[in-house]
């Protein structure tokens, strides 16, 4: 039996291992990603992700891979469309990225970072020893023995890895059992909204010449066992049963079925083995945030895993990716079983709809979820006095641009080797000074906001490298006050000499 080292077992190639693989090199973790299908699926699947997702993309420089992007507006909330750029920098998200260019792009990325992507190897066993974990693994030529310090599941809503590592998984179960196809042959009448009545509701919308993504939910379809796949005969039955329209003659790319089960792990890590993703949190996909979440969920682990296994990480630094993304995961959960009522209820929701209606025509409202259903209204409690540390706290560094002697850049631009960044707004000497002991993991740049103001008024800003913000130096701060504690809670120790 052959028998692999490395430092962290990802398992799972989606869009949450793989991004997740990419970075972990990026902080110089040795990283192998298990695979069970043997070949990427194909699918369309997820066809888009959110403003915050594309911000997550955009600080390590991938979004160019991805071409053009049609950024929209416009959004909504449980079938009750708005208008996104209520807020700040905001809109509903890239739209029209099929979730198997996502993953193409993200494995580009990720292997020729030096991740070691092995396809067709499912997990069967897996054994925390306290100072790693071992894994017994299925592949093309028998089985493989892997040991690693850490294993991350970032295998989806049926997780093998959240079964076998004893994790609690609570929520609602499934009430409901609904469908969605790429349908080929053209002439379906777009529903771009949903269309409902007494039988259930449909949606509709073209992909692109000739192909249909259609999503078709029966009020009272039993929830079918999970061995058991949907075929495209009984979509096909169900959207006629509905609508009256039929769609003979018409064959599809795919299909699929899905349900309205919320789950939440009880803990995102226990001992040496983590979640990330559908693996920690299932939900109806309203909005493309299941996707987008499992982004920016590893976004927030991967450079804290990485700097544990390089040893300059406090020690209780990994505690950090529990507290601040499961009650992350916990408003999704809450969004999400919200929107299942509006979208998805009978006549019995028609009130809640209408209340929905008038609500959303009020700014502040359409502020609040945005915020929500977007990811930009994630706030990270790093404790202490978030009033006198500046409005930027907690929060993610927004992009600006920025100007200083070594010429322009732009706040994002300053994130793409996932290092922490000091940014010097006052060319203040203390402040640079009181991070010398930290030059190896922080950038130091000294620069100016090139519209002043942009950044919250804030002298200095100490930024993790996820894009959030661990300090801020405010104008009536004494000098750095404060940075050294910030930067040993996020980046260790100062290093000897």
């Amino acid at each position: 039996m052959e028998r692999v080292e490395t430092d962290v077992i990802v398992v799972g190639a989606g869009p949450a291992g793989l991004m997740l693989a990419g970075e972990l090199r990026l902080g110089g973790a040795r990283v192998t990603v298990l695979e069970r299908l043997a070949q990427p699926t194909g699918q369309s699947r997820g066809l888009g992700f959110t403003a915050r997702a594309m911000e997550i993309l955009d600080q390590r420089g991938l979004l160019p891979r991805f071409g053009p992007l049609e950024k929209s507006p416009l959004g909504h909330f449980g079938g009750v469309r708005f208008d996104y750029t209520v807020l700040p920098d905001a809109h509903f998200g890239a739209r029209g990225v099929p979730q198997y260019k996502t993953e193409a792009v993200l494995e580009d990325w990720a292997t020729q970072l030096g991740a070691d992507l092995r396809r067709g190897w499912e997990v069967g066993a897996l054994t925390d020893t306290g100072d790693g974990v071992e894994v017994v693994a299925a592949g093309p030529h028998g089985e493989q023995r892997l040991r690693a310090s850490w294993l991350v599941g970032c295998d989806g809503g049926q997780s093998t890895v959240r079964r076998l590592a004893g994790f609690a998984f609570p929520g609602t179960p499934a009430t409901r059992e609904m469908y969605l196809a790429d349908v080929v042959g053209g002439g379906i009448r777009p529903r771009f909204l949903g269309e409902r009545n007494p039988r259930g509701m449909v949606m509709a919308a073209p992909l692109h010449d000739g192909v249909d993504r259609i999503i078709v939910c029966p009020q009272g379809t039993p929830v079918r066992e999970r061995a058991e796949t949907v075929g495209f005969a009984e979509v096909a039955d169900a959207w006629e049963r509905i609508t009256g329209d039929s769609l003979a003659g018409r064959s599809a790319e795919w299909v699929s079925s899905f349900t309205d089960a919320s789950r939440q792990a009880a803990e995102y890590r226990r001992g040496r083995v983590l979640l990330a993703g559908d693996a920690a949190h299932i939900h109806l996909p309203a909005g493309g945030q299941g996707l987008s979440t499992g982004v920016q969920d590893v976004a927030n682990l991967g450079w804290k895993l990485a700097a544990v296994v390089q040893g300059w990480a406090p020690a209780d630094l990994l505690d950090t990716y529990d507290s601040e993304r499961r009650p992350v995961g916990a408003r999704l959960l809450m969004n999400t079983r919200a929107q299942n009522l509006v979208f998805l209820g009978g006549e019995e929701s028609d009130p809640l709809r209408g209340l929905f209606a008038e609500l959303i025509a009020v700014d502040d409202v359409k502020r609040h979820l945005a915020g929500l259903v977007s990811g930009l209204d994630v706030v990270y409690d790093m404790g202490g006095d978030e009033a006198a540390a500046g409005p930027l706290y907690g929060r993610r560094l927004p992009p600006r641009d920025l100007a200083g002697q070594d010429g322009r850049t732009t706040t994002t631009r300053l994130l793409h080797s996932a290092q922490g960044v000091l940014l010097d707004l006052a060319a203040d000497p203390e402040v640079r000074a009181a991070a010398d002991g930290w030059k190896d993991r922080v950038l130091l740049t000294s620069a100016a906001p090139a519209e002043p103001g942009a950044l919250g008024g804030a002298r200095a800003l100490l930024v993790r490298p996820d894009g959030y913000v661990a300090w801020s130096g405010q104008p009536a701060d004494r000098g750095a006050e404060g940075l050294d504690a910030a930067l040993r809670r996020w980046f260790g120790a100062p290093a000897a000499g």
